[in-house]
């Protein structure tokens, strides 16, 4: 899917205008206007963007690093086997390869309008010579050039404070404490006075969105967020001195969860910016900020998330943007991943250098290390990634939440690969069981196999000869697919299905535009996950024109690799033919479990009064779906249950002299 950049409003500061109107899209300032985030002309922004993270910050979870994974340790490990005179040559690569033009680009082409960059404050400083890094603030000024040539506000995040704001790997501690606070004789005045030697540098260029001053600060037992507040006042007034355009965003305490204290605002160019990961999507998880802005009249940004689901991410951004918060993506790329627009591929040897670091394998050669090392770094090139489809339709298209959009075109006749099932969010394009993470630092896995595609469907890699690379695994009861499909002929086909199964007893069914139009398919044991086997549904009854077809789980328990679709008769209605009469029938509802919508199917096959109710399981009647007399036919009732606890409820059908119960589940 393509994603174009929106038109963006030309804007001409004099004291700019000399310098960059012929070369690059001019800019205004950012300010604070009340709750909103506006340009210099007063037109509210709404920020959408992406971290360049893991570029200029290395963290061991992107590139899969055993031990404390911070950059220093990175660092000392590639050392260890590659030598300083090769250990430079890689980082040169690394870091000309994991973000360049083409990368900055892509993300203004995705349509968003900023980009956050983490640094480590030794960007900027040498602690060895105690002077500024030249070299730092001209690789940030190539940066600046390619954001605004594209349209794109840059904001300087200081990812990695001296001492370290927290003690952990990301803002490159010693793991044992945060010294920025445990020895604030010497770490505090160093870090204001690189963040205002970056305001002299750029205090007129409006292509700097803002700075970010601390980076997810975790305060050592005992500092109250009062030391947070009064370190933030001294720095936000010494990069006043220099800079009074820049807007200085701030981040609470506990990975900038928490704000106590650091209200009410000191700045009159400020913003408070929260982080949001692996929690509810309600509007109760972020009410606290809410509160914050309205009650000081301040803007929010929420600068930093991901690491979740496509779902997630939608339901995220839905949450920010319907509260008017702007947000910004974690990130663009990594090493072997979903949950990134763009992957990198392992190196061939790779993992034979992680055994070394996590101490399970004998020291590599020089030359051996080296090259690995090398090819890590030319994957990283954005032409040699995988692209994870599915992530960007999730963060910027509109309807992902409800339309679904085919993920390839197909027709039938034809081949349907089960893992090419279309874009869109849970209840969409495909229901399974677990497709998020709500409850802490990766408390499940949405994508068990964790191949292909960032949704809660299952996906491996297949060994089916006869099938797509990738199949979807795990499947378990009530789990379906939907596919936009063109059927070029109306009729009966035959679909052959390519499943397999350690014990069989699988069950599944087709369904057409929410009716199904098969009767259920068993799967056999085939033996094993991997061994292949093609099962065969003689009648199923499609539509001629544009459907979603559904493949329906009525009994999980096996995996699926494609349904190849053949015409055998056209035209034929399995409704009016004289070997399958109509008789009394109350179908199971599906989808089961389900939430908060689901269809009941039933036929009759004679004129007679209808009566069907819910009622939960103590018997009380809960509605009546239908009370009246209906002619011979078959009957589609959908019944939504947007208002009732989770649980087990069931329906009765009574028509004529004929009568039957069926159960069905409530999982919110």
């Amino acid at each position: 899917m393509k994603f174009t950049r929106p038109q963006k409003k030309i804007l001409y500061p004099t004291f700019f205008v000399l310098l960059c109107c012929f070369s690059m899209p001019t800019f205004a300032f950012l300010k604070a206007d009340g709750q909103e985030i506006v340009d210099s002309t007063g037109t509210p922004i709404l920020l959408r963007g992406y971290g360049l993270g893991g570029w200029l910050v290395p963290e061991g979870y992107m590139l899969q690093f055993p031990g404390f994974g911070s950059p220093t340790d990175i660092r000392n490990k590639i050392l260890d086997v590659l030598g300083p005179q090769n250990t430079d040559a890689f980082y040169a690569a690394y870091e000309a390869n994991y973000v360049n033009r083409k990368d900055i680009e892509q993300i203004a082409d995705w349509g968003f309008n900023s980009i956050r960059i983490p640094f480590h404050y030794k960007l900027f400083y040498d602690p060895a010579t105690q002077d500024f890094r030249e070299a730092g603030f001209a690789l940030l000024d190539s940066l600046l050039d390619w954001c605004g040539d594209n349209g794109l506000y840059l904001i300087l995040d200081m990812h990695c404070a001296p001492g370290g704001q927290n003690n952990g790997n990301i803002s490159d501690s010693d793991g044992i404490e945060a010294r920025l606070w445990t020895e604030p004789q010497t770490n505090q005045p160093l870090t204001i006075n690189i963040w205002k030697e970056i305001a002299r540098r750029y205090a007129t260029d409006p292509r700097v969105g803002g700075y970010d001053l601390l980076n997810e600060t975790v305060l050592p037992d005992g500092f109250s967020n009062q030391v947070l507040r009064d370190f933030f006042i001294q720095l936000t007034d010494s990069i006043r001195q220099i800079d009074t355009n820049h807007m200085i965003f701030i981040e609470g305490n506990w990975f900038a969860t928490n704000f106590d204290l650091l209200t009410p605002p000191w700045d009159d160019n400020m913003a408070y910016s929260f982080h949001k990961y692996w929690s509810e999507t309600d509007p109760g998880s972020i009410q606290g900020y809410l509160s914050i802005r309205a009650q000081h009249n301040v803007p929010l940004w929420m600068g930093e998330s991901g690491e979740n689901s496509n779902a997630w991410f939608n339901e995220a951004i839905r949450l920010f943007e319907d509260n008017n918060i702007g947000w910004c993506w974690w990130t663009h790329k990594k090493l072997n991943t979903l949950t990134s627009p763009y992957s990198a591929k392992r190196p061939q040897n790779y993992q034979t250098l992680l055994d070394y670091w996590d101490g399970n394998g004998t020291k590599p050669s020089q030359s051996f290390a080296t090259t690995a090392m090398m090819e890590l770094a030319e994957n990283l090139k954005i032409e040699n990634c995988d692209y994870r489809p599915g992530v960007i339709p999730a963060l910027m298209d509109p309807e992902f939440r409800t339309t679904p959009r085919p993920f390839v075109q197909r027709s039938l006749p034809g081949q349907i690969n089960a893992v090419e099932y279309d874009y869109g969010t849970q209840g969409i394009a495909y229901i399974d069981s677990d497709y998020k993470v709500t409850n802490g630092w990766w408390s499940s896995i949405w994508n068990n196999g964790w191949e292909f595609r960032n949704d809660g469907v299952d996906i491996e890699r297949s060994q089916d000869t006869q099938g797509h690379q990738y199949n979807v695994g795990w499947i378990e009861t009530g789990e379906r697919l939907m596919y936009t499909t063109e059927i070029a002929a109306g009729g009966t086909y035959q679909a052959h299905v390519r499943v397999a199964s350690q014990d069989g007893n699988g069950l599944f069914l087709f369904v057409l535009d929410g009716q199904p139009v098969s009767a259920q398919t068993s799967v056999p044991a085939t033996g094993g996950w991997q061994n292949w086997t093609t099962v065969v549904n003689d009648s199923v009854h499609l539509t001629a024109g544009t459907h979603q077809l559904m493949i329906l789980v009525t009994r999980g328990g096996f995996n699926l690799s494609s349904m190849t679709f053949f015409l055998t008769a056209v035209g034929i209605d399995d409704k009016n033919d004289a070997n399958n009469p109509l008789k009394f029938s109350l179908s199971q509802n599906y989808p089961n479990p389900f939430n908060p919508a689901t269809t009941i199917q039933y036929a009759i096959p004679k004129t007679a009064k209808v009566v069907l109710k819910i009622y939960d399981i103590t018997g009380k009647l809960i509605e009546t779906l239908v009370n009246q007399t209906q002619v011979a036919g078959e009957y589609s009732i959908n019944w939504q249950a947007k208002n009732l606890p989770s649980g087990n409820y069931f329906y009765k059908l009574q028509a004529g002299e004929f009568s039957q119960t069926q159960k069905l589940t409530l999982l919110k």
